[in-house]
């Protein structure tokens, strides 16, 4: 989905955007109770957004969200509720 204009692959990958923002990118695993391991990753963007994924291990699905409007920095407890009702189900 276009963010003012340029997909989200163009605000992460692109060099010259990389070169005016100070970008903080942050990647944890944690282990559910039923054993499966997910890494979270959390990237602050321009403007008070943040692009937060969460992929099981072993596995080909990435789920990912940009939120609007939210307070940097997320705590992992914040950025792992985003995906509780996905990572519930088997």
């Amino acid at each position: 989905m276009p963010v003012h204009g340029w997909s989200i692959g163009h605000l992460l990958h692109n060099p010259s955007t990389r070169l005016r923002r100070k970008t903080v990118e942050e990647e944890w695993i944690k282990t559910l109770a039923d054993g499966r391991r997910v890494k979270f990753t959390n990237q602050e963007l321009p403007q008070t957004q943040a692009f937060i994924t969460a992929q099981v291990e072993r596995s080909k699905v990435v789920y990912s969200i940009v939120l609007n409007k939210v307070k940097n920095p997320l705590s992992h407890e914040e950025v792992e509720g985003y995906f509780e009702g996905e990572l519930s189900k088997k």
